[in-house]
């Protein structure tokens, strides 16, 4: 069987949830049997996010080969627990960069290189590599920004001659829409969404289905509105109501019927029973939630929240295993340094410092550390969080003067330093980092070791600094365990503190690896430490 290709276009307005609807329609198939692969194309120039920032574009997510992408594609990973690629998250950047390449090199022949054909074909070869390379069932491609987008079109007139080249039996197009209520008027609006699929139109695209978003229910009359005038069957208009959690959306779409439309249109075998137990276990599990716990997570980037949204869900996989909600308690670590620890993190039952580059808010995170450390609080730092926690017990259990990271910029003994690569390591600004999958030993007889429950591990990686042998000594004297080691390369993957219930550091982002329905083995020990501390207090 040939792959078959479903793109997922966006109307009316932008955040309009095209990344979860791909995620949620990726799990029903995965779940019918398909194997299944997601993709997204971003319009902006930047080749990656990489080197955006994060309070503006929200957090970069790590594949397993290393690839710094958009966040969604952690909601294709976390919904389909599939490990995606270089491949899964394309730039115009990206797309520009490598034509231009191309044409300095001679690889045009002297043509003139224009739009059409050379951009859109660069374009095509993207969306061809996933299933030339992986051969899965399906694609599930989601067209970044809006359509009516000028920097979208290349995109969409790509898409419409993929159509074209693979049959139109393969090929389906999904247009995620608004339909707004009015409350003054109490009225549902479709002419939104007629305008939108309009646009579509003009640029030769004939979406096969609607999944229209709505905080109001849409009844018969509307859907078969929608269907007339967007000219598309009254089945094909799905509607995709508000809800409380983004976990319960594969639910809801299957229950509308969505993944039984898409498998009769692109002739897949609809009468497969669908096995969704584990997901309806999950949200079953998540409705019977009645307590919560105060975890505080100090950061650089809290104006933001979607700059830390692989930890956030990361917590609340882990809380929803252990029967209990996680109320966030944003705090920016550069309040910490104004106003003092205590004043923003008495009462909480955990402390999280999840990573960063940068020295600002620096001196925030090492007091965050500093005040869990001492009232005994459970402690998980990672990346740049896992750096703070080691300079302050190398400075105030080591003795260590002034100790800190490199990152910080300042005189200093420096516990993190730029290391010498051989060149197998990433590069991002002309600086080397290692990025992606590592795999790394676990010290037996540790807390390490107890919660992977083995001697070795593979975690994906996102930084520049590793840690200075040279104060290794100083610190296992003072009592840190270095738990996590690569050993042939002399790199300190994780530490802990056994005079204290819970204090790990990481330098690498468990939170990347966490799913649904597979909470990743930290963050559940972290949350099994905060409800411990939580019981002892009351």
């Amino acid at each position: 069987m040939s792959t078959k290709f479903i793109f997922v276009t966006g109307g009316v307005v932008s955040g309009i949830g095209k990344g979860i609807t791909a995620a949620a329609l990726g799990r029903l198939l995965k779940a019918r049997g398909l194997k299944v692969r997601n993709q997204k194309f971003d319009p902006y120039i930047n080749v990656d996010p990489g080197l955006m920032s994060p309070m503006q574009h929200g957090e970069v997510f790590i594949t397993e080969d290393g690839a710094e992408t958009d966040l969604d594609i952690g909601h294709y990973e976390r919904f389909t627990d599939e490990n995606l690629t270089i491949e899964s998250d394309i730039t115009s950047g990206m797309i520009y960069r490598d034509v231009i390449q191309r044409e300095r090199e001679g690889g045009y022949m002297g043509s003139t290189v224009q739009v059409v054909p050379h951009i859109i074909n660069e374009i095509k070869e993207h969306i061809f590599n996933v299933s030339q390379q992986e051969h899965p069932d399906v694609v599930i491609i989601e067209i970044g920004g809006t359509v009516g987008d000028m920097e979208s079109q290349p995109y969409l007139e790509a898409i419409r001659q993929v159509r074209n080249q693979v049959g139109r039996e393969n090929v389906l197009f999904i247009h995620v829409t608004l339909v707004p209520y009015l409350r003054k008027a109490g009225e549902i609006k479709t002419k939104p969404t007629q305008h939108s699929v309009q646009k579509l139109l003009a640029l030769g695209i004939q979406p096969d289905v609607l999944v229209c978003r709505s905080e109001m229910e849409l009844d018969k009359s509307i859907r078969e509105k929608i269907a007339l005038f967007c000219n598309v069957d009254s089945d094909c208009v799905i509607p995709n109501i508000d809800i409380d959690s983004v976990y319960q959306l594969p639910l809801v779409l299957e229950e509308e019927g969505l993944a039984k439309v898409v498998c009769r249109k692109l002739g897949f075998a609809q009468f497969v029973e669908p096995d969704l137990s584990d997901w309806q276990q999950l949200v079953h599990k998540h409705s019977l939630i009645r307590r919560e716990l105060n975890v505080a997570l100090v950061g650089k980037y809290v104006s933001l929240h979607d700059a830390y949204i692989s930890v956030v869900e990361a917590l609340q996989h882990a809380g929803i295993s252990r029967g209990t909600g996680t109320s966030l308690r944003w705090v920016s670590s550069e309040d910490i340094e104004k106003d003092g620890a205590s004043a923003h993190l008495d009462g909480v039952d955990a402390i999280i410092v999840p990573g960063g580059f940068g020295p600002r808010g620096m001196n925030g995170m090492i007091m965050a550390a500093s005040y869990a450390r001492e009232n005994k609080i459970p402690y998980f730092g990672i990346g740049l969080g896992m750096q703070m926690a080691v300079v302050d017990l190398a400075r105030n259990i080591a003795g260590i003067k002034d100790a800190h990271s490199g990152e910080a910029e300042q005189d200093g003994p420096e516990l993190f330093i730029l290391p010498e690569y051989d060149g197998t390591v990433s590069c991002t600004a002309n600086l080397p980092m290692r990025r992606g999958a590592y795999e790394f030993e676990i010290t037996k007889g540790t807390m390490l070791s107890e919660i992977y429950g083995g001697s070795k591990a593979s975690e994906r990686h996102h930084h520049r600094r590793e840690f200075n042998g040279e104060y290794v000594d100083r610190l296992e004297k003072a009592g840190l365990v270095f738990s996590g080691k690569i050993p042939q390369d002399n790199l300190i993957e994780a530490f802990e503190y056994p005079d204290h219930p819970w204090f790990v550091g990481v330098i690498y982002h468990p939170e990347f690896k966490s799913r649904p329905t597979k909470p990743h083995p930290l963050f559940e020990s972290f949350i099994r430490a905060a409800l411990e501390y939580k019981r002892s207090k009351a």
